[in-house]
């Protein structure tokens, strides 16, 4: 389902990568305006525009969806580019959580909150780092719920529903990155096991 998915994602970005690729727009471009939204989201959901927010995380997500696509159509597709991407995504998440973190503390939420922030912050890091250590080792590791669309949709609605949603999407997508992160080590665990 989930390839499915990401084929259909890359046929619908397609023309758009192409005629971005025809205009001069490189991949690594589309890589850094994507951290440079992802950055501004942080910094306008810490003073709580988060209507404004979405709209720049929408444009990061939209920029990590075509700079592969951009790649693939010049040819130009390499394994710095993608470990460049990679490396972009992690930050571009990391500025969204400092974001909420700063946030949260600032209208004296507590410690739960932030703590929340800290503790999804972390899983997603974790999810991304099985799946990296899996593929060093050889073994495939694409599994699991909450995969990075999966969690953007998810920081996208918290964006949008503002501090409420905010709130609401941390209770879930804590859980959710912690067991896709077991979901992962169990996959790996079980491929090395194998008679």
């Amino acid at each position: 389902m989930k390839t499915l998915a990401k084929t259909q994602g890359r046929r619908m970005a397609a023309p758009l990568a192409r005629a971005l690729a025809d205009l001069g727009v490189s991949a690594d471009h589309l890589t850094w305006a994507g951290l440079v939204a992802s950055a501004l989201a942080g910094v306008l959901v810490a003073g709580g525009h988060f209507r404004l927010a979405a709209l720049t995380l929408l444009a990061g997500a939209l920029c990590d969806v075509l700079d592969g696509s951009v790649a693939r159509a010049t040819g130009k597709a390499s394994p710095f580019g993608a470990f460049l991407d990679s490396t972009v995504d992690r930050v571009a998440e990391l500025c969204f959580f400092a974001g909420a973190l700063v946030w949260f503390i600032g209208t004296g939420a507590g410690v739960l909150y932030p703590l929340l922030c800290i503790l999804a912050a972390s899983g997603s890091f974790m999810v991304s780092y099985t799946r990296a250590r899996a593929e060093g080792l050889g073994i495939e590791c694409s599994v699991g719920l909450m995969e990075r669309p999966e969690r953007m949709v998810l920081l996208l609605l918290a964006t949008l529903l503002g501090g409420v949603g905010l709130r609401v999407v941390l209770w879930v997508l804590t859980p959710l990155v912690w067991w896709t992160t077991g979901q992962r080590v169990r996959h790996v665990y079980g491929e090395t096991h194998r008679p």
